[in-house]
């Protein structure tokens, strides 16, 4: 675009969120940046000045979302990229989990997204054009033990945005789904809760997935959270989200990040190999 683009993301107050509002204000955009934590962005404030509106939102109230949307559009004038970012991990075997930390991941990773994508929709039909990126996971192609919350909110968040995507084709709208596999943010610390009242039953489970039979406590998961990881920066998907919302007829979805073409690779494999069991199925050729 020759002219800047204003960008609406949520979770923007570290991790991925902070560098993909980076990426956008160093390419001349302006942003409207949700954050939890009053201040988080203040440095970034300090450089970019007016081009950068920074709002304390909780994602899973939806008055407040649908507020703080038409606040940025009435600020900027336009909204053109919206990024759900906004989400966190509940780790633990179903079984485990009480009524409030599945209701709080669903409500974060999947309402949060539903109500965003709500708030903003007007808009971008008025204007004619828009482009919506969910950031999803390679954990919403597969599935892993322990994870079964956070997969279940990822795969809805996949078929809502698949349905959306075909409805607002027709208005000039984009939707991506980004599938990211591991980056070096603390979403394996602050950012992931683990379930309050372990079952003693599934020590085996937690050993092979986490290796150890319980979970962490927060001093624990910070501690690893900050050590030397081998994943990929989160620059490296600002980078490559700046490169889809520049396609003038970007992907329904993204892989990004190293291994994670492998990652979804296997698990398709292995859906494919469970639908072959049944002798009425034939896999699509190519």
């Amino acid at each position: 675009m020759t002219t800047a683009r204003t960008w609406f993301i949520t979770g923007a107050g570290r991790g991925l969120g902070r560098a993909f509002a980076e990426a956008a204000l160093a390419a001349g955009d302006h942003v409207a940046a949700t954050v939890r934590t009053p201040g988080a962005l203040d440095d970034l404030t300090e450089a970019y000045g007016s081009a950068l509106a920074v709002v304390e939102l909780d994602v899973t109230d939806r008055s407040a979302v649908r507020a703080v949307v038409a606040e940025a559009h009435g600020r900027f004038g336009r909204l053109d990229v919206i990024v759900n970012n906004a989400g966190y991990g509940q780790i633990g075997a179903i079984e485990e989990l009480d009524e409030d930390e599945v209701r709080a991941q669903i409500d974060t990773n999947l309402l949060g997204a539903i109500w965003v994508s709500q708030a903003a929709l007007p808009f971008l039909r008025a204007q004619g054009s828009g482009h919506i990126v969910q950031i999803s996971t390679v954990g919403a192609v597969g599935t892993l033990p322990l994870f079964g919350a956070y997969n279940a909110s990822k795969w809805a968040l996949e078929g809502f945005s698949g349905a959306m995507a075909d409805e607002v084709a027709g208005f000039g709208i984009h939707v991506t789904l980004a599938e990211l596999g591991g980056f070096a943010t603390d979403w394996a610390g602050s950012s992931m809760r683990f379930a309050a009242s372990p079952e003693p039953a599934y020590g085996t489970v937690r050993e092979a997935v986490l290796g150890m039979p319980g979970y962490p406590d927060a001093a624990m998961a910070a501690a690893a959270a900050e050590g030397e990881s081998t994943d990929e920066q989160p620059e490296v998907a600002a980078a490559a989200i700046l490169a889809i919302v520049d396609e003038p007829a970007p992907p329904r979805r993204a892989i990004i990040g190293a291994g994670a073409h492998d990652m979804v690779a296997t698990a398709l494999a292995w859906r494919r190999d469970e639908y072959a069991r049944d002798p009425a199925f034939h896999w699509p050729s190519a």
